[in-house]
């Protein structure tokens, strides 16, 4: 049986160019579309956070199994592209992993068993292009 953790909720309105409040209060942001002069974020930006933040999660437990710490400056940056092709819009993205002083192979293996975890790399598995880049 599954057992739900968390709900977040939200309240959007206006759609890319209006606002979205959390029901806790804790989110209450501004929406713009992507290259546009109003004030605010994006889909893909709130996407990119949720998603790099989540990943690294996903990395200390796949390190824990490894019997690793994950260093303190460990980052995701996450580049998430809002594509359109013939009128079809479509989202592609990239996580570009730091993980400083371990060494290529084992940042793969950290990579490659947070991608099988994480719930967005889930999510996404099959629906859209994802590269994952271990700086």
């Amino acid at each position: 049986m599954k057992k739900v953790l968390y709900t977040g909720k939200t309240h959007t309105t206006g759609g890319r160019e209006g606002a979205s409040q959390s029901s806790d209060d804790q989110l209450n942001i501004k929406l713009s579309s992507p290259g546009s002069s109003r004030p605010g974020t994006n889909p893909e930006q709130l996407f990119a956070a949720g998603w790099s933040a989540c990943f690294i999660g996903a990395m200390g437990i796949a390190a824990g199994k490894l019997n690793i710490k994950l260093p303190s400056e460990t980052a995701v940056d996450a580049e998430v592209d809002l594509c359109n092709a013939d009128g079809e819009y479509s989202l592609q993205a990239r996580l570009n992993v730091s993980l400083p002083g371990i060494d290529a192979e084992t940042a793969k293996k950290i990579t490659d068993m947070a991608h099988q975890t994480c719930p967005y790399s889930k999510a996404t598995r099959g629906n859209i292009d994802v590269e994952i880049n271990i700086l």
